[in-house]
C-alpha cells in the first residue's frame, strides 16, 4: 500500500528509491531542482545530487522584469508604440503572464533608459526614439536618416597629417584627417574621425563637408563607387570631452565603430572611427546562414 507523503518540514522518505509518480498525493522532493523549488544552497538533494542554489524572491522578480523589458524595448525601438501610450499594467501583466509588480519594475527599467515616461493620470508614454541604421548596407548618414530630419556636420578638423601607424598600414603614411560632429534634426548624433587616402582626401578639402556625406564626395572625386567596408562595433562610454561634444553625460553609453571602406576596385580609401550616441541609434543587419 503506498505510503503517504512526508510533511513539508520532514526529511527525505525512508525508502531508497524515488517516489512513484503514479501515486497520487506523494510529494516531489525539493531536490528535483525545479525553478523556485526553495532548496538551500550547498545541500544535496534526496538523491545525493547537488541541488539548485536558492535565489532571493526579489532577484527572481528582477529576472522576470528584465525579460519583460527586453521584449517591450524591442517593440518600442521597432516603432510599435511610437509616440503612443503603452497598454496599462494589467493588460501587460496578462500579455506577459506576469505580476503587476514585475511589469512595474520592467517599466521602471525602460524609464531609466529614457524610452518611456510614467505620467500621472495618463499612464506610460513612449518618449524615446532611436533611429535604425543598417550594417549590411554601405550608406552615409544622410542617405540613411535624411528622412528623419536635417543632417548637419560641424567640421572641427580638415587637414593633411602624418598618419598614426595603425592608419598608415591601411592608407599610407600621409592622409587627410577630418573630424566632424554630426547633427540630426538639431541634436548631436555622432563624433566622426575620418582618415582618407591623401590623393582622394585632398580633393575633398574644398568640398561641402558641412552639408554632405563623405561617401558621395569620395565617389565624385574618384569617379567610381564604393564597393565594400569592414565594420567593427564595440560598446563604449563617453569621456568628458566626447560627452561635451555630443551633449550627453560623462559615462553615457556609445557605439564605438571602426569602418574601413574600399572602392569598387578593392582599394581602401576611408578609415573611420565613430562615436555614436547609444540613446539615438540602433544598429541592425540581416544575416544569412
Amino acid at each position: 500500500m503506498p505510503q503517504p507523503a512526508d510533511p513539508p518540514d520532514a526529511g527525505p522518505p525512508e525508502h531508497s528509491g524515488p517516489p512513484d509518480p503514479a501515486v497520487p498525493g506523494l510529494a516531489r522532493p525539493a531536490s528535483a531542482g525545479l525553478p523556485g523549488s526553495g532548496d538551500r544552497s550547498g545541500q544535496d538533494g534526496a538523491d545525493g545530487g547537488p541541488s539548485r542554489t536558492e535565489r532571493p524572491a526579489g532577484e527572481r522578480r528582477a529576472d522576470r522584469a528584465r525579460r519583460v523589458a527586453d521584449v517591450l524595448r524591442q517593440q518600442i525601438l521597432a516603432g510599435g508604440y511610437d509616440g503612443a501610450r503603452l497598454p496599462d499594467e494589467a493588460a501587460l501583466a496578462r500579455d506577459f503572464t506576469a505580476s503587476r509588480n514585475t511589469v512595474r519594475d520592467a517599466l521602471a527599467l525602460l524609464a531609466a533608459e529614457g524610452l518611456v515616461q510614467r505620467r500621472r493620470g495618463i499612464g506610460t508614454v513612449v518618449v524615446g526614439h532611436r533611429h535604425p541604421h543598417p550594417l549590411d548596407r554601405l550608406t552615409g548618414l544622410a542617405e540613411t536618416l535624411g528622412a528623419a530630419g536635417e543632417v548637419r556636420n560641424e567640421v572641427r578638423v580638415a587637414e593633411v597629417v602624418t598618419a598614426p601607424a595603425a592608419v598608415a598600414a591601411r592608407l599610407g603614411r600621409t592622409v587627410v584627417h577630418l573630424e566632424r560632429v554630426r547633427h540630426l534634426a538639431g541634436s548631436p548624433l555622432s563624433l566622426d574621425n575620418s582618415y582618407l587616402a591623401v590623393d582622394v582626401g585632398r580633393r575633398l578639402l574644398g568640398a561641402d563637408l558641412a552639408g554632405r556625406d563623405v561617401f558621395g564626395l569620395i565617389e565624385e572625386a574618384t569617379g567610381q563607387p564604393l564597393g565594400a567596408a569592414d565594420v567593427t562595433v564595440a560598446p563604449a562610454v563617453a569621456d568628458a570631452n566626447t560627452a561635451a561634444l555630443l551633449a550627453v553625460p560623462t559615462g553615457a553609453p556609445l557605439f564605438a565603430i571602426e569602418r574601413l571602406s574600399r572602392l569598387a576596385d578593392g582599394r581602401p580609401v576611408d578609415l573611420e572611427y565613430l562615436r555614436v550616441r547609444g540613446d539615438r541609434m540602433t544598429l541592425s543587419a540581416t544575416l544569412h546562414r
